[in-house]
């Protein structure tokens, strides 16, 4: 399965989807913009980090970019964006690694859950611009599914870098683990991780 995910995208999610594009979007658009917010607190919380900073600082720029890209789609379609709601998802994953007080670890847990978000949101890229019948969308979403899976390898090596490869990677293999379990139980077609 490709990005290591062990639960495949069911392809009727993109129809359904695509059925409510105007919530997907607004969806979509809030994840980009947490994304960058993510990579703007890593840089404050591990300022010391030089390279980390360095790459945090060009992802939040990219990951805002990506907002206003589908920001200008949202209003190209006549929409607005919508108020912002919870992602049950990403509060779920963020719940898996237990709390504790060594920072090296929060950050190796962090940047594991960064991404998993990542992997997951490039999986359903891919479905989105696979299954749906608009194709400027369906291009657009190609094209951003090869952004998310650098995404995901920069965290993916920044958390090997920090926490040791054979550690992470047993860690790795726990999170998507679980990562599948919970996503056999959503199926909303409005949210990207839904």
């Amino acid at each position: 399965m490709m990005l290591g995910l062990q639960l495949p995208t069911d392809p009727r999610w993109a129809h359904a989807a695509e059925e409510q594009i105007e919530e997907i979007l607004t969806d979509h658009a809030y994840c980009e913009q947490k994304a960058a917010s993510t990579a703007i607190s890593l840089m404050v919380t591990y300022p010391e980090l030089s390279d980390l900073v360095t790459d945090m600082a060009s992802l939040a720029r990219e990951e805002m970019s990506h907002f206003e890209m589908v920001h200008k789609r949202i209003v190209e379609r006549g929409f607005v964006l919508g108020r912002e709601r919870k992602d049950p998802y990403v509060h779920a994953v963020m719940g898996f690694f237990p709390k504790t007080g060594d920072r090296m670890l929060r950050l190796v847990h962090r940047l594991l859950v960064c991404a998993l978000i990542e992997a997951r949101s490039c999986e359903r890229f891919k479905v989105l611009s696979q299954n749906i019948q608009d194709s400027e969308l369906s291009q657009f979403y190609n094209r951003l599914m090869v952004s998310e899976a650098n995404h995901y390898t920069l965290f993916l090596g920044y958390a090997r870098k920090y926490g040791g490869r054979a550690p992470v990677d047993a860690l790795w293999q726990d999170l998507l683990a679980f990562e599948a379990g919970l996503m056999a139980q959503f199926t909303d077609g409005q949210r990207i991780h839904g």
